[in-house]
């Protein structure tokens, strides 16, 4: 898209998943003029309603089939592990003028539904992964501006057609985004180091905590750099299931690693070595100091 070039606008965005992360992109693709209408489709019937009522979508469907008939853009914002189920139930209404996107959090597992359920309709899904959320769930928390300023990564294969890949670039764009391309693969290695690994361990630090008889009392003594700290601790227990167990195998790559360098401070620490324990933390505090988030294809 040159500068200046207004990308296309869509007749209808066929919305599957009224959340957060759906109705955001919905309220941000309406607000940059890039739908005329929004159809959109939550199992919960009540989240449905709710997101007309909020202007998020202008018409309810009452099946994820029927959010998408008619539809030129489709979205799935459903947790990774509804991907196929939510693919098989709209494959018949994708066409190769169809661009369909996800917001999922891994992408391998996500790119392996749609080669076995769009099979020769894969090339209009141009997997997606905006680096954009809250610790709060639910559609009332939608923000039009959620995406601005954000990377979100696109990760193509090698059936996926340029003109969707062309499209889905110009549409986060449009809506504020850095566009960045890598494998599925290469995506999901970064992001077990940079997001999954962090979310595991905070996850394990308030169990941690709160498995200890005085763990209320200690929380109650906890001060900026806790909540700083622990904040990601708070993500919904469903999406976050998911993910941990789709990106298995990188996660648990990185823990170990994680592992390892935590041992390495603890034998430093447990043998007083005051020298190895200031290198270590010397080595962190650096290269944190230094890093810029969205410098890199990781900043979550």
């Amino acid at each position: 898209m040159s500068a200046g070039e207004r990308p296309a606008v869509y007749e209808q965005l066929g919305l599957i998943g009224c959340g957060l992360m759906g109705g955001s992109f919905a309220l941000a693709a309406k607000r940059a003029g890039l739908v005329r209408r929004v159809v959109g489709y939550s199992k919960s019937p009540s989240t449905t309603e709710l997101a007309r009522q909020l202007g998020v979508i202008d018409q309810e469907a009452p099946s994820a089939l029927q959010a998408v008939s008619g539809a030129d853009i489709v979205l799935l914002a459903v947790p990774v592990a509804a991907t196929e189920t939510t693919l098989r139930a709209i494959r018949h209404l994708i066409t190769p003028k169809t661009l369909v996107m996800d917001v999922g959090s891994t992408k391998r597992d996500v790119v392996d539904a749609a080669r076995r359920v769009l099979r020769e309709q894969v090339g209009s899904f141009v997997p997606a992964h905006p680096i954009a959320g809250r610790e709060v769930a639910g559609v009332e928390h939608a923000d039009a501006h959620l995406f601005s300023g954000r990377q979100v990564i696109l990760t193509p294969i090698e059936r996926t057609l340029t003109a969707q890949l062309q499209q889905a670039t110009e549409v986060w764009t449009a809506l504020g985004c850095e566009v960045t391309k890598m494998a599925p693969e290469a995506h999901d290695a970064a992001f077990a180091a940079v997001s999954h690994l962090p979310h595991l361990i905070a996850f394990a630090l308030m169990n941690a905590i709160m498995g200890q008889p005085a763990g209320d009392e200690f929380l109650s003594l906890a001060g900026p750099g806790f909540r700083d700290f622990s904040r990601i601790a708070a993500s919904d227990p469903l999406i976050w299931r998911d993910i941990l167990v789709a990106n298995r195998e990188e996660l648990l790559a990185q823990s170990e690693r994680f592992r390892r360098s935590l041992q390495a401070l603890e034998a430093a620490i447990d043998s007083g070595d005051a020298n190895a324990i200031e290198a270590l933390i010397e080595r962190a505090s650096e290269k944190r100091a230094h890093w810029r988030m969205g410098s890199g294809r990781s900043g979550h």
